[in-house]
């Protein structure tokens, strides 16, 4: 198991280096990050959790994506995706879907967004660029906690 966690935090790292150095991520890392975390989230809860957990925070990333969208398109008055918003970033939000129970997805997503925003916040006083490596920034956080979950005596992040 430790394996694909770690096989989960390489591809991680890739993400983040792509979205930092050329601001996309080949589309190929998206389905293999979530086979990863579906992998690793049925081996921990078993099959019949994890369909529940998983359409729970599908709808859940599907919620906040409308009300973006909704929030771009007749707020702000702009295109949403590739625009305001990158599709990676979309992928990237559905293939973390997969990966945790609703818990701890909720607060690994909220709190991976709360780094990306300091992140970038900094990011932008000294690089002055306008476009947030969401994926990216999420990636290298993700990898954090899982290795804190991982090589500390934590809490699993599989806990329900």
């Amino acid at each position: 198991m430790i394996f694909l966690q770690l096989l989960a935090m390489a591809s991680f790292g890739v993400m983040a280096f792509q979205d930092f150095k050329e601001r996309a991520v080949m589309w190929i890392l998206f389905p293999l990050v979530a086979g990863l975390l579906a992998t690793i989230h049925i081996w921990h809860i078993g099959m019949e959790f994890f369909w529940f957990f998983a359409l729970a925070n599908i709808l859940l990333v599907t919620a906040v994506l409308l009300i973006l969208w909704l929030f771009t398109k007749y707020v702000f008055k702009k295109k949403f995706l590739d625009v305001s918003f990158g599709l990676g970033d979309m992928l990237f939000f559905y293939a973390l879907a997969l990966g945790f129970p609703t818990l701890t997805f909720i607060i690994l997503f909220v709190s991976a967004l709360l780094f990306a925003l300091f992140c970038f916040s900094l990011l932008r006083i000294f690089n002055k660029t306008d476009t947030v490596p969401l994926a990216g920034l999420m990636s290298i956080y993700l990898i954090g906690a899982m290795c804190i979950s991982i090589f500390t005596n934590s809490p699993s992040l599989y806990l329900i």
